[in-house]
């Protein structure tokens, strides 16, 4: 007798609210969106595969740090699929994305350039369908005077703040210049403190969630290289000792978000690039590489759903 393979709780989930075109379940779906900085070019391809095949509106809420709230923003504005395309455009990274500009004290990642010229104007970013959409928007940074991973969704009431926040999200200490500024708060990147933002979702009600990885099931996350450690712990331990603690707990990081989403069990699906993806550097501007990681990740996805949504 041949078995049917049964289907996780929250593919189920996603099955019966795109049929039924309603999530009055009960329930609160969350997509949590990893960080990664280039990385998370393989969570544009996963998103761009959510708005193929119609999922953008299952969603109670979007989780996402870093690269990966960007990625959420670009989702809920509806235009994941044509946003992705600053990553295979080679003067876009080139400009984005510059390491010699460090060598003159300025940032490597220009994100004001890709939020504000970008994401406004050369591959628009529909801010306004983000603000009114009624799944909510929940990028992660982290206070520097803390070190806590904070949701930034309170502060985000019209595009500025909107726009500020992602900047906020994925300020990446010394890479990507001074801490963002927001309500009365400065923040740096939300990976020194929750890279799978699955925590804080749980914290605030998410009873299932679809976690998009951008590293591979085998993949662990390097440690810091010595320069690094001497560099840019020095750093922040003079300009935001919050943010050092942070920092100087990420080797434990990896473990402590796989624990959260073990514990959640068949309540969470996560998606990995497949195993022998490439690995992609945080600050990889190769945009033969970027477009090979942006296809594996779309085709992720659509393995992992395109039955479920058939099937509704």
């Amino acid at each position: 007798m041949t078995s049917t393979p049964s289907i996780s709780a929250v593919a189920e989930m996603i099955r019966a609210r795109r049929a039924a075109g309603s999530r009055t379940d009960g329930n609160r779906l969350v997509l949590v969106v990893e960080g990664g900085g280039s990385r998370g070019v393989y969570s544009s391809g996963m998103v761009s595969a959510l708005e193929e095949l119609g999922l953008s509106s299952v969603f109670d809420a979007v989780y996402g740090t870093s690269a990966g709230a960007i990625n959420g923003a670009w989702l809920l504005g509806g235009r994941a699929v044509s946003g992705m395309r600053s990553w295979t455009d080679p003067v876009i990274m080139r400009r984005a994305i510059d390491p010699s500009r460090m060598l003159r004290g300025r940032p490597a990642f220009d994100l004001r350039y890709l939020v504000h010229q970008v994401y406004d104007g050369i591959e628009g970013m529909n801010f306004p369908a983000i603000l009114a959409n009624p799944t909510t928007f929940h990028p992660i940074a982290t206070d520097i005077r803390t070190g806590r991973a904070v949701d930034l969704h309170p502060q985000i009431i019209d595009k500025r703040t909107l726009m500020r926040a992602l900047r906020a999200s994925a300020g990446l200490p010394i890479l990507a210049g001074p801490p963002v500024p927001l309500g009365d708060a400065h923040y740096f990147d939300g990976g020194l403190s929750e890279t799978v933002p699955i925590r804080t979702a749980v914290s605030a009600g998410a009873t299932h969630a679809l976690v998009l990885r951008t590293r591979r099931i085998d993949e662990q996350r390097p440690p810091a290289s010595l320069l690094h450690r001497i560099v840019g712990g020095g750093y922040l331990r003079a300009t935001a000792p919050g943010a050092y603690r942070a920092w100087s707990q990420r080797p434990l990081q990896q473990a402590i978000e796989d624990r959260a989403l073990a514990e959640l069990g068949g309540a969470a699906l996560q998606i990995h690039p497949p195993l022998g993806s490439p690995d992609i550097d945080n600050a990889a501007r190769d945009t033969t590489l970027l477009t090979e990681a942006l296809e594996i990740g779309r085709r992720a996805v659509m393995t992992a759903l395109s039955d479920t949504v058939r099937v509704a």
